[in-house]
């Protein structure tokens, strides 16, 4: 087809002393108080409003940062990978070699929405609708769709699944005798069965007033993609307020899940079939499969874990702990523990942003949230206590995406004598760059200034913890789960 195209990069490469920053954006403590979530106590109708498109209203789409004009590739084709981009950067890197940067990737061309890190390679997408493929660094790859701006990534048994603001889902696939090509194997849903559902009027449902459309379809921007733990299964969630299920064998869709009452951002799967979503309505929901059988993958509500005022942004879960992490707008990020009985309990709030959480990311006993104070946190889980282990600056930008894998040479090592576990993170921003770092699980020097942690990092205790000082600076406070 001529709508989408695949091929290598051919950019040059030069390594820079600095980055044109972009606009200050305001981050004082007054617009932190003052902020407000777009949901309130009305009735779910006046949650969503009908005539609404996915372009409108949008946070990113009204941002400061929003400020591409032209076509992307008018502009200028060359990247930068370097170490450092200020001497503040710099200065932290010689405090301590625990949390350091290892390079950026920056381009003129957009907004970094979505990230996928899969072996040697990184997956960008951005607004200006292609997707990138990175290697050492270096542009491996590059190949785009001729519409919709990339807000998900995911990878999966040599499948590339690209979720786009039109609403699409996108299926790449790696040319066999060219791995640097990329074509696409088609979308979600494919035609054939578009054109099977089409021919039953029962297929319509109405998704905007006096507008229908086939229930199989997103109607609105694909915001979040997800795997089932045995990778049968994608879940799609949606600004049409709804959350999609896949069969991946057959490109299927099994079912649409009406999820909540405002804009879908975030959707996340675990194991024994439970699906987490969070909603710019507030809440943050939890679904069970009831059959394991794949052809008949149906779920239903199992409980509601939180209602607030403030839109969630942003889902994670450590598989390994069962432990679920929520952002907000807000700037908390909130975190439940699996009970015995199957049940999620509350475990108390980590408070280390001064703006919205926009991403959040779990690797081991490590969670990182990025934000729109354009700052990466990195909290470490030791028992039953977050503690902050350093903060990420470097961005001009807030921080739209996370993606997290093993440093190799970490595992080479088997984390290393004194149990160094490190990992390479990669951050997206608005500031058009990504940022690739060693992060390590260790908690840095107490008296190297990387390894500081401001006062306003803490973490909120539930009731009848004893709040205990933790051992980052002994700046965060921490709380029994």
């Amino acid at each position: 087809m001529k709508e989408d195209q695949g091929g290598s990069g051919s950019d040059v490469f030069t390594v820079q002393n600095s980055i044109p920053r972009a606009p200050n954006m305001a981050t004082d403590d007054v617009d932190y108080a003052n902020r407000h979530s777009s949901f309130s106590g009305a009735s779910p109708a006046a949650l969503y409003e009908q005539g609404r498109l996915s372009s409108e209203g949008s946070p990113m789409m009204m941002s400061p940062w929003n400020q591409t004009a032209g076509s992307p590739f008018t502009k200028s084709a060359c990247w930068s990978s370097n170490g450092f981009e200020d001497d503040a950067t710099a200065s932290n890197a010689a405090g301590s070699m625990h949390n350091t940067v290892i390079g950026s990737l920056v381009r003129e061309e957009g907004h970094i929405y979505s990230l996928a890190a899969s072996g040697e390679l990184l997956y960008t997408g951005s607004d200006s609708k292609n997707i990138r493929v990175w290697k050492n660094l270096k542009e491996f790859s590059a190949f785009k769709s001729s519409s919709g701006l990339v807000k998900a990534i995911i990878v999966s048994d040599g499948k590339i699944f690209t979720g786009h603001q039109d609403g699409k889902i996108r299926v790449w696939k790696v040319s066999p005798k060219a791995p640097s090509i990329h074509k696409r194997a088609g979308t979600l849903p494919t035609l054939k069965d578009i054109f099977k559902s089409s021919i039953n009027p029962s297929n319509y449902i109405e998704v905007r007033k006096k507008r229908t459309a086939l229930w199989i379809k997103h109607s609105d921007a694909v915001s979040c993609l997800s795997l089932s733990d045995d990778g049968s299964l994608l879940y799609s969630a949606s600004w049409d307020r709804t959350i999609k299920v896949w069969r991946l064998s057959d490109s299927k869709c099994l079912e649409s899940i009406k999820a909540h009452d405002d804009a879908v951002n975030s959707v996340v799967a675990t194991a024994d079939g439970l699906v987490f979503s969070g909603s710019a309505d507030g809440t943050v929901k939890v679904w069970r499969r009831d059959s394991v059988a794949r052809s008949s993958a149906k779920h239903s509500l199992a409980e509601t874990l939180l209602r607030q005022e403030c839109a969630v942004t942003s889902l994670a879960a450590d598989k390994a702990t069962s432990i679920v992490y929520c952002g907000s707008s807000d700037g908390l990020v909130n975190h439940w523990v699996r009970t015995k009985d199957n049940k999620f309990a509350q475990g108390g709030e980590l408070k280390g942003h001064k703006l919205a959480i926009l991403c959040l990311a779990a690797a081991g006993p490590l969670l990182l949230s990025g934000s729109a104070d354009k700052t990466i946190c990195v909290w470490k889980k030791e028992g039953a206590i977050h503690t902050c282990l350093s903060v990420l600056t470097g961005h001009d930008g807030p921080v739209k995406c996370l993606a997290v894998e093993v440093n190799p040479e970490s595992a080479k090592s088997g984390g290393g004598s004194n149990g160094d576990q490190r990992w390479i993170v990669y951050s997206g921003s608005l500031d058009k760059s990504v940022k690739v770092w060693n992060v390590s699980e260790l908690p840095p020097d107490m008296g190297n200034a990387a390894g500081t942690v401001p006062s306003h990092f803490e973490e909120h205790s539930l009731p009848g913890s004893d709040g205990r000082q933790s051992s980052a600076g002994g700046a965060a406070r921490s709380s029994e789960i």
